[in-house]
């Protein structure tokens, strides 16, 4: 049977949207592509949740359902202070006993539906669609082109340098496009970088925010900080910088993607501009009690934990990796819970692109293992993005990339 189609004949979807909505290209996350085998293209934590599941009784859980059940028919805290007082005290341990170290307190915190979800605040706040800018430093962090789009915000793009191992910021670059452009209100820059796994030189960041002649934001997104060497994060800057944001997520470390809960930490006034414009209830009563336990002190100590045996594995992928033939070098650096690695087009060749799209999509259809092809960003030719895995994840990995290179070859 045919449905009459009872549309007006006056209606036109292209005319009445945003034309920066209706050409715009969405962000493409690992799930689009492969949802099975040993996963290990979306940066996840291959060593499960924070949360001491397992030491867990059949009662504990049952309390812990229980408690997330009974006040679902109420609205959530809108302000979050408890949890937020938790992500302070995470940020301040390290630096606790320096007087001369203004401890953060929630009063320097907004906290989102994932880190994609400060992103966009962020514009929202800062940058006047169709009028003012912001700028990125590729290859990075393909949300932050997609949150301009969608805000009909243009991006300057400053490339890191390319030529580098590690991806450096090319700071004079930056603050020369700063300096000439002032309708740029935000910058991005990702530490540790995604894909690159390198953290940004802090000296780049004071740079930035100290430039005398620029009126802006700069945004550092620190996601994977806690895969890099204790006390790298900038969090605790932001009682002293009035112009810093620093984002973080419990997405990584604490292996709690599924939750979607981002934190911005920066100057009071700053957090309670981002607070102003968010959604009432923007995190869920799920999220925040699970937060609240993957927070605990029982729970960061599993993390670290687990952290440490995700660093064990990367430095053996930083070992066994190379001695697979056609294995290049590894062109990112070594901050976070994956590698970038160029794959080349003969064993002691040159990297190919073309060759890594093959041996990326004959890992993920033939032999179960996905990992992430990333050729076609500034600076990473014949690039693939590996996520760092359990043990045995790992020996699947370095088992069948071996396998699929020697084919490739043949």
């Amino acid at each position: 049977m045919t449905v009459a189609n009872l549309t007006s004949p006056a209606f036109d979807l292209k005319a009445i949207t945003r034309p920066n909505i209706y050409s715009l290209e969405p962000y493409r996350c690992a799930r689009d592509d492969y949802k099975t085998g040993v996963l290990l293209d979306a940066n996840e934590n291959a060593y499960g949740p924070s949360l001491k599941i397992e030491e867990m009784n059949l009662d504990d859980n049952a309390v812990l359902s229980a408690k997330l059940l009974a006040g679902l028919n109420r609205y959530p805290d809108p302000h979050q202070e408890d949890v937020k007082q938790l992500l302070c005290n995470l940020r301040n341990e390290p630096s606790k006993d320096d007087p001369s170290v203004v401890p953060l307190t929630p009063e320097n915190l907004y906290v989102g539906v994932g880190s994609d979800e400060c992103i966009d605040t962020v514009i929202r706040c800062f940058c006047a669609p169709g009028r003012e800018k912001m700028l990125t430093c590729p290859p990075t962090y393909g949300m932050y082109g997609v949150s301009a789009n969608v805000n009909d915000v243009e991006v300057v793009k400053v490339d890191l340098d390319l030529a580098t191992p590690g991806f450096p910021v090319r700071t004079d670059a930056v603050c020369e496009a700063l300096t000439n452009d002032p309708s740029i209100h935000v910058v991005y820059l990702c530490s540790p970088g995604n894909p690159t796994a390198s953290l940004v030189d802090p000296a780049a960041v004071k740079k930035i925010l100290e430039l005398p002649s620029w009126n802006g934001i700069v945004v550092v997104d620190e996601a994977y900080i806690d895969f890099s060497a204790p006390g790298s994060s900038l969090a605790p800057w932001v009682t002293k910088y009035d112009n810093l944001i620093v984002m973080q997520t419990v997405s990584k470390a604490f292996g709690m993607a599924g939750i979607r809960l981002g934190v911005s930490y920066t100057s009071a006034p700053i957090a309670r501009i981002l607070n102003a414009v968010k959604a009432p209830y923007n995190i869920s009563s799920v999220t925040s009690e699970l937060a609240l336990l993957a927070l605990s002190p029982e729970s960061i100590a599993n993390m670290r934990v687990k952290l440490a045996a995700i660093i064990e594995q990367r430095d053996r992928l930083l070992t066994e990796l190379p001695k697979i033939p056609g294995v290049g070098k590894f062109i990112g650096g070594n901050d976070s819970n994956f590698l970038l690695v160029q794959i080349l087009d003969k064993p002691g060749g040159e990297p190919s692109s073309a060759v890594a799209n093959k041996v990326y999509e004959t890992l993920a259809q033939n032999k179960g293992v996905v990992i992430r092809f990333r050729g076609k960003e500034p600076g990473c030719v014949g690039a693939l993005r590996i996520t760092v895995g359990t043990k045995e994840e790992n020996d699947v990995l370095l088992e069948k990339m071996a396998e699929t290179l020697a084919a490739t070859y043949a």
